[in-house]
């Protein structure tokens, strides 16, 4: 998938939900600062959704706000008439699957939309998620380590989780056996289970977002460790999803879907 945008298309109307938060803020400057999108309204808590939504005319409104009302803003903006990319955490299938049932009515009754749920939109997030799908069937043993500042609200990371469920999905599909724990105690101090991967949360000042994936065999070890030092690296992958969302109706979960990694 090529991120240079096509400037000789007219803009892309954009409304941003959670605009004065710190992803939002940065959000807000990256659509600001490309030719081909055009920030029509900036969201914050307490507006109404879909009435900001219709009357700036937005193509796309980008969901970055916290678990709680995300679900909600999603249905208010696509009921208003946008396509949807969401970088909010904290989606579970129930939560996907009334989306998907919104989405398959707005199609049925002749006005498709699409949504872009991203757990990530860092592209070395995605890239080490998608090594880490394709090394998992290799490997007797695997664990995933999530480091955020401390004012994240959910654990395990959704970057995490989503990790997590592809490298479970490639070890089933292998016939892979669960990594081996003798553990009879203190489960507490041996992290979430996602499937049977392990997946440790680290809160620490002075992180933003950082993921390590472990894999091990007797006498090998592989780490697939991915970083993010500014908010502003998840902006070219956001940018991307905005420009894709809009000819991709139905709900897609994940920025690979929209990059060449096959």
């Amino acid at each position: 998938m090529n991120l240079v945008t096509n400037q000789t298309t007219t803009p892309l109307k954009v409304a941003v939900l959670g605009a004065a938060g710190r992803m939002g803020q940065t959000v807000c400057a990256a659509v600001d600062g490309a030719p081909d999108l055009e920030l029509v309204a900036r969201v914050d808590a307490g507006d109404d959704v879909a009435a900001v939504v219709r009357e700036s005319g937005a193509d796309v409104a980008i969901d970055f706000t916290v678990p709680s009302v995300t679900e909600t803003n999603v249905h208010a903006a696509l009921d208003a008439g946008a396509h949807v990319v969401v970088g909010t955490t904290g989606w579970d299938d129930d939560s996907r699957g009334r989306v998907s049932e919104h989405l398959e009515r707005l199609a049925q009754a002749g006005t498709p939309r699409g949504v872009l749920i991203a757990p990530n939109f860092g592209l070395s997030a995605v890239l080490a998620m998608t090594f880490a799908a394709k090394a998992a069937r290799y490997f007797e043993s695997v664990e995933v380590i999530e480091l955020h500042h401390p004012d994240k609200v959910d654990a395990p990371s959704g970057t995490a989780r989503h990790t997590a469920h592809a490298i479970a999905a490639a070890r089933a599909e292998a016939g892979v056996a669960p990594s081996p724990d003798a553990t009879e105690t203190g489960w507490e101090a041996r992290g979430a289970d996602v499937e049977g991967v392990r997946v440790h949360a680290v809160r620490l000042r002075g992180l933003v977002a950082h993921e390590e994936i472990l894999f091990g065999n007797t006498g090998e070890q592989l780490s697939i460790r991915q970083d993010s030092f500014d908010r502003v690296s998840f902006m070219p992958g956001v940018l991307l999803a905005v420009r894709e969302v809009v000819s991709r109706p139905g709900l897609t979960v994940g920025l690979e879907k929209v990059l060449d990694l096959s």
